[in-house]
Formats: C-alpha cells, structure tokens, sequence
C-alpha cells in the first residue's frame, strides 16, 4: 500500500502522508474497474492569520476575488487530469476544489495511492491507502490535496443514551432561563449542522416541538456525499447497520431538536456528508456556498491521530478560516473524552477541527444537586471517557496551532515541551446530567455530551444575530469574546456565568486533565452563556 519510489513525470505531493490505520488489516486488492470520486484541493492566496480581519465581514464575491483559486490553474489540473482519463465532474474557485471521476486504475495512474480493500473493528471494509500520493509534475503547486482515495473514519461523537439523572432532563424553557437567553425565536436566521452518518426524522422534530408548545421549523436534509436517510430507509438496512444508523441518528435529532426549540422560526439545514476526509472538506465546501448565520459541528477526532494527513488537516482549517470570514461562528464541540481524547498514551490530547483557531470551541458542564442547591461544574463523570461508560468535557492546549494573539489567556499545557499553542474550549454549557429532553422514534431519549453543546451555541448565536444592529450582525464571535468590552473586561468574562468547579481527568490515561478555576481556563473557556449580556455587549463594539 506504501508508495517507495517516485515515478516518472510525477512529485510527491507534501502533506499526503497517511500513518497506517492500526484498526485495520489489508484483505484485497482493488477491483482497476471500480468508479472512485475525488475532491482536490487547488491553490490559491495564502488566506489570513486568525488575527488579521477581526470584527470584519467579508461577502462571498470577495472572498472568491480575494483567495479564490485562478481559473488558469483550475484549467491546467482539468486538461492534465483528462489525459489520465478522468472527468472533471465540477469545479468551485471560491472553495478552491474540484471534483474528479474515473476508475481506479485511472486514479492509480494520475495519484499512485497503492490503494488496497481494508478490514476495520471500526468500520467494517473500506477503500484504504498508506504513506505519501503522487501527483504529475505540471500540477505541482497547483494541486494542494487530493481527498476521498483513503475512505477511513475520520469523524467521531458520543453515541450512547444518557444514564439517569437525579434531576428532570431540561426543557427548551430551561435551557432559556438558565442561559438568559435574549427574546426571541430564531426568524429570518440560517443555521447550519454538520453531520457525518445517520438520517433525519421529520416525525420526531414536530413530536418534539408539539412537546414544548414551539412552532416546527424549515428543516432541510440535504445529501452531500451521503443521503439524508429518513427513518423509513434506516428500518430497511441490514441489522448491524440498521444499529449503527439509529445510533448516528440519534446525534443528528438531538443537534435538531435542540436548535428547533430554541429558534423554532430558524431555517435548519442539515449537510450529511462521508466520515472520511473527503467527506469534511465536500460539507464545508457546502457551507461556504450557503452561508448561514452560524454552523454547528458535533464530530471531531484528535488533532494527533495518525490517520489525518497534514493536507487534509490544512485543507479543513482553511475551509473554517473562508467561513469565519464571511462571518459565520462554527460551533464545535471540544469532545467527551477528557484529557485524553480517546489516545492512551499518558499525554493531553484536543480535539480537530475544535482546537482550530477559526471556531468557537464548546466545552461540557453538568449540573450537581446538593440538598435543595444545585450547581453547575465541570461535566466529568468516571472514568472521564466514554469508552469506560462515562464522559468528560474535552480541553486543552492545541500542539499543531499556535495561540493567536487575540486569545490573550495563560493557560500552560499539560505535556512538557509543548507549544503556546491554542485553547480550548473557549466557553461552555449543558453537556452531562441531567441532560436535554429529546425523542426518538417517537420515545422520550434523553441525551447530552458536548455534541449537545454546541447547537445551543449555534441557536444563542441566531438568536443574538438576529437582534444586533445591521451594521453589528455576521460577525465571527471568537476573538470578540477576547476583547475588552465597555466595562474594560474582556468580553467572554462579563457575557458569562464563570464555572470554577471541577476537570477533565480522563483515567486511566493520561489520569491528570485541566481543572476549572476563577476566570479563563481550559476546562470550561470562560463558562457557560448569559445571553442577556452577550447581546448587550456585542452591540456595543
């Protein structure tokens, strides 16, 4: 599977390594026949640091004039790719992609993959590939990455119903009254969520808004790389994917009805895309185009993990860097892993594409009953992990992205040497018990975890936006909540309930985490919302 040798008239592509995928073992070759669709990633001007165009929103059209790939370089990698015998299906020079088709002898002859079938644990069979691809020589930098020959998860959440709780699970009314949320409905608001398997059901969303007396909102499912699957379609599949789906689902209906309670006026899209890298770069490609107000992502996999190729992670940060500047505040969760983040090697570890410093990373709490007081702390329930039953928020310091200026915050990493790198979460809410009210199929099924976070980020965000002045609305909102508002107090200080209880352990590894503490920290951000005081405060800069 491992590409050795460079061949003629070709390069390797930087940035295209593939670790080996330790879930997996190789049983097959692939069939030269088989139609493979790729996305490449073309050139364009180096988009801006995180600190450059703060508070500034661009329009679409500026942003293809401005970083957008030349159409002479997309021309060149057309004509080139033609004489390999692929098709050029479609090209965007705003997103700076291009979708590519043909067989995989064709893919094998333009890319030199060494693409081989794979068993995983995780995954069952898949189109899989290892080490560095190739690319011919004339496209050499032009051609940034080409995603979607390597078909392995790359895209995980927490998919395990929530445990009793000592107190009732919250209502869209109770998740108002505790954030403050400023009157509302979401009207006239655009919100986006990502989702990565699993299919919409229309049923449970007007079961639940029926529920909670909220109007039903636009809901529209729309199929990217993947069908929106209805309910109907999910039954029909074979046992063991029946299961998986249902799960999936589950985390779809959540991030929906918890947007749909909160903005029961909003329009909802919902992007279904593949879980592999393809799959994210083609989802955010969508998002550009469709510009919402706000995107809410509940997928994620450690920034380390060997499975990521350095393109494909550059490719995904610079999709969320054109977001942020048409304005939009992707919200995503920090993970429900703790410390660890799913990598037992004794060291922190953050979540991608949360620890991006072009998002607003969400972070989890829960609520604690303590005779007739209940607190809010830190989420963090033994052994801090899911995959032992429980779950934690996850934080930390980033290793691959640096600290931007605007997060001026002093936070030290728990792994030695380590760099300044980014923080996160930079706030938090509700991720643990006693979780949110939600259904199911038609059942009550409460869930949490911080992929429950985050939409009611996305929906406090709507129902800001839609409140603000014109000249003050689509704004990024991560590097304002650093900002020192009229009160001289950084802005996600005073806009927030500070949580000053509790870490983020995950055991056994790496056993230790960040704890929460007065002020900013990598447990919790700068705690959970007041939207009260967030709408006041960002109308007045």
């Amino acid at each position: 599977m491992v590409s050795k040798k460079t061949s003629r008239g070709h390069v390797v592509l930087p940035g295209s390594k593939r670790g080996k995928d330790r879930f997996a073992t190789r049983v097959g070759d692939i069939d030269p026949k088989e139609k493979i669709e790729v996305t490449i990633e073309l050139s364009g001007q180096k988009l801006p640091s995180a600190d450059e165009y703060v508070g500034q929103t661009m329009t679409s059209a500026e942003l293809a004039k401005r970083f957008g790939t030349k159409k002479e370089d997309a021309d060149k990698a057309a004509k080139t790719f033609k004489k390999f015998g692929l098709q050029v299906e479609d090209v965007s020079l705003e997103t700076r992609s291009m979708r590519v088709s043909g067989t995989a002898a064709a893919m094998e002859a333009a890319f030199k993959p060494g693409m081989a079938i794979m068993r995983s644990a995780r995954q069952g069979l898949y189109r899989g590939r290892q080490g560095t691809i190739q690319i011919p020589a004339e496209l050499k930098g032009i051609v940034k990455g080409v995603f979607g020959l390597d078909q392995r998860r790359m895209a995980h959440r927490k998919v395990t119903a929530a445990a009793a709780a000592a107190l009732a699970p919250l209502t869209p009314a109770d998740l108002e009254q505790r954030y403050n949320f400023p009157p509302g409905d979401g009207a006239g608001q655009t919100i986006a969520i990502a989702e990565f398997g699993g299919g919409y059901f229309a049923s449970d969303t007007a079961a639940y808004c029926n529920k909670f007396q909220r109007s039903v909102p636009n809901v529209q499912a729309i199929a990217v790389d993947a069908p929106a699957l209805t309910l109907q379609q999910i039954l029909a599949l074979p046992p063991p994917q029946r299961r998986e789906e249902l799960g999936a689902s589950g985390e779809v209906m959540m991030d929906v009805q918890i947007i749909a309670g909160l903005c029961p006026k909003a329009n909802i899209s919902v992007f279904f895309s593949t879980f592999d890298q393809r799959g994210w770069v083609d989802l955010l490609n969508q998002v550009i185009v469709a510009r919402p107000v706000t995107l809410s992502i509940s997928w994620g996999l450690a920034e380390d993990d060997p499975g990521w190729s350095a393109n494909a992670v550059l490719a995904i940060n610079d999709r969320l860097n054109a977001i942020r500047l048409l304005g939009i505040t992707t919200c995503i969760s920090s993970g429900d892993d703790g410390s660890g983040d799913q990598i037992d090697d004794g060291q922190g570890h953050v979540d991608f594409p949360s620890c991006s410093p072009f998002v607003l990373s969400v972070g989890g709490t829960m609520l604690r009953k303590s005779g007739a007081n209940v607190a809010e702390v830190t989420w963090f329930q033994p052994p801090g992990q899911r995959a032992g039953g429980g779950g934690a928020t996850g934080g930390g310091v980033s290793t691959l992205f640096a600290r931007p200026a605007f997060q001026n915050v002093k936070v030290a990493s728990l792994n030695a040497g380590s760099i300044d790198g980014r923080v996160m979460p930079d706030v938090s809410a509700l991720a643990g018990p006693p979780f949110y009210d939600l259904i199911l199929v038609g059942q009550p099924a409460p869930n949490g975890g911080t992929s429950a976070s985050a939409p009611l980020w996305a929906a406090l965000i709507a129902r800001i936006n839609a409140k603000l002045p014109l000249a003050k609305q689509q704004r990024f909102l991560t590097p304002l909540l650093y900002q020192k508002g009229s009160n001289g107090q950084p802005i996600g200080k005073s806009s927030s309930r500070d949580i000053k209880s509790g870490d983020n352990a995950s055991h056994p590894q790496p056993g230790k985490g960040y704890k929460a503490g007065a002020g900013f920290d990598a447990a919790t951000g700068w705690g959970v919302p007041d939207g009260v005081k967030l709408l006041s405060a960002l109308a007045g800069i």
